[in-house]
């Protein structure tokens, strides 16, 4: 009998489970996609299927849809759940319907940026990230505790969802890559019980990932993603278009020479991609996992593949597949498999820390750090402001309105009334990221550039000032948060003080 999907992921024999993405489609005719998954499911070769959530920002028919014309399926069925449509009570909606299906392993995602829609590109949501997402079903597996009919606290029914998160490793800087193991570590803290990195073609990265969880005394399945190229994706992941999925050009130079000889290619990237599975064996990954395949004999080809490679092969398949960006910044340093800690950086002068940041810093310290300074007199006075009769709230209207000036000319402000600046270091991420993300980066970042390629990601610029002054560490050790969208329109001033903010939980 087929293990399920945790059970493969979680069993202490040295066997490799394989899975397989199946991507859905823009429209009704589900059937090819159907025969392919049910093939999959019915070879024992396959541990599970995961269907994807409107990949590349795509509208696509949802994955619980192809997921539910499998015939007892559920357990080995990976269901993608993205933050970039639905607000908190959607994907609340979503996971109960899922729960209610029988489909609890969820990939938790923040999702891409729309690229298409009728007519022309919707507006994305990103009201949660894929860390809140993580933290969601962490309280209902608990049972999730919810304001009752006659005002007392309900508890619901327990869920028993197996939640995973991704990891982008693939990135060029160290101000880009550092901030992605942070919020791996608080993926986790927030409830991840499993890992599955973003795509590209350095082993050295994935072996870092694995360094990264033992240093941290995190033991949980990692799965190795591995994506069977074409010249057609390899040109995309190269250029930059698809978020998370790098192809340096020393890897493009080499497939382009493959891809003219008569079969276009395929030999050598089923060789590849059976290698890669290799390494991840060999490196003590749980899983493998693979993507862009269409056909289950191209599948089973590569693990056939992988069967034929001696115990030790992994070894130099692991030295082979090396396909850095130029330049590539690493966590640890050559010797990464036996390395004790991270490879030590200097604090650096950088242009991202500037007057303005330490005046920033400075008016922090003085009036809005809890317990210090300034912060217990401010908090009487707004306490007395918040009294009812005309003069408080006249005061308190003139505060609030000399409070949305100054942080919209200084930061840009969009009076959430539930603020993040500190955290982010004084980087608004309702308007100065275009998702909105206040628990560290999504993976969609280039060269430190934003996803959307009009700005420098604010975590790269927050990395640099909080590494600075030594707060990073700080930074790293801090729970899941999320703005509260009742306190839209607010004085978020009030809002702190009156512990009325996601920063009351940290008191």
């Amino acid at each position: 009998m087929k293990l399920t999907f945790s059970e493969a992921l979680q069993q202490s024999t040295p066997a490799f489970p394989v899975g397989v993405e199946v991507v859905t489609t823009r429209g009704i005719d589900a059937g090819q996609m159907c025969r392919f998954a049910q093939d999959l499911l019915r070879d024992d070769r396959i541990g599970w299927i995961s269907v994807t959530d409107n990949p590349g920002g795509n509208p696509m028919l949802p994955p619980d849809y192809l997921a539910g014309q499998l015939a007892d399926s559920a357990k080995n069925t990976v269901v993608h759940l993205t933050c970039k449509d639905n607000n908190r009570l959607a994907l609340e909606s979503q996971l109960w319907r899922y729960a209610a299906e029988g489909f609890c392993n969820i990939l938790a995602l923040s999702g891409d940026l729309p690229a298409a829609g009728y007519p022309k590109c919707g507006a994305s949501v990103f009201d949660f990230d894929s860390a809140a997402l993580l933290a969601m079903m962490r309280d209902m597996n608990a049972g999730l505790k919810v304001p009752g009919r006659r005002g007392n606290i309900e508890t619901l029914p327990e869920t028993s969802f197996f939640a995973g998160c991704t990891v982008s490793p693939f990135k060029k800087n160290e101000n880009e890559l550092v901030p992605q193991y942070a919020k791996l570590l608080k993926k986790v803290r927030a409830g991840a019980g499993w890992v599955i990195p973003q795509l590209g073609y350095d082993m050295r990265k994935f072996a870092e990932i694995k360094r990264l969880l033992q240093l941290n005394n995190v033991n949980i399945p990692l799965i190795g993603n591995v994506y069977v190229l074409t010249k057609t994706a390899a040109k995309m992941f190269n250029s930059g278009r698809l978020a998370g999925c790098v192809v340096s050009g020393s890897l493009l130079a080499e497939i382009e020479k493959y891809a003219a000889g008569a079969d276009k290619g395929k030999t050598f990237f089923q060789e590849l991609a059976a290698k890669q599975l290799a390494v991840f064996q060999g490196l003590g990954f749980s899983a493998g996992y693979l993507g862009g395949v269409a056909k289950p004999e191209d599948v089973f080809a590569i693990i056939e593949k992988l069967k034929q490679f001696a115990a030790d092969d992994w070894k130099m398949f692991y030295k082979e597949i090396r396909y850095p960006q130029q330049d590539e910044f690493y966590y640890y340093d050559e010797n990464v498999l036996t390395a004790a800690q991270p490879v030590p950086t200097l604090r650096k002068r950088t242009r991202n820390v500037n007057l303005f940041y330490r005046f920033s810093r400075c008016v922090h310290a003085l009036a809005f750090n809890r317990g210090h300074q300034l912060y217990p007199l401010m908090k009487r006075i707004f306490a007395f402001w918040e009294q009812k009769h005309c003069v408080c709230k006249t005061c308190m209207k003139t505060v609030h309105r000399i409070e949305e000036m100054s942080k919209h000319i200084l930061y840009g402000c969009k009076d959430c009334g539930d603020c993040a600046l500190p955290d982010t270091a004084y980087l608004c991420p309702m308007s100065q990221c275009s998702k909105n993300m206040r628990n560290g980066p999504c993976g969609g970042s280039l060269h430190s550039r934003c996803e959307a390629d009009d700005k420098d990601c604010i975590w790269t610029i927050a990395y640099d000032r909080l590494k600075y002054f030594g707060d990073w560490e700080a930074f790293c050790n801090t729970d899941v948060s999320c703005a509260d969208a009742a306190l839209q329109g607010t004085s978020s001033w009030a809002n702190l003080y009156a512990d009325r903010d996601h920063s009351a939980v940290k008191k």
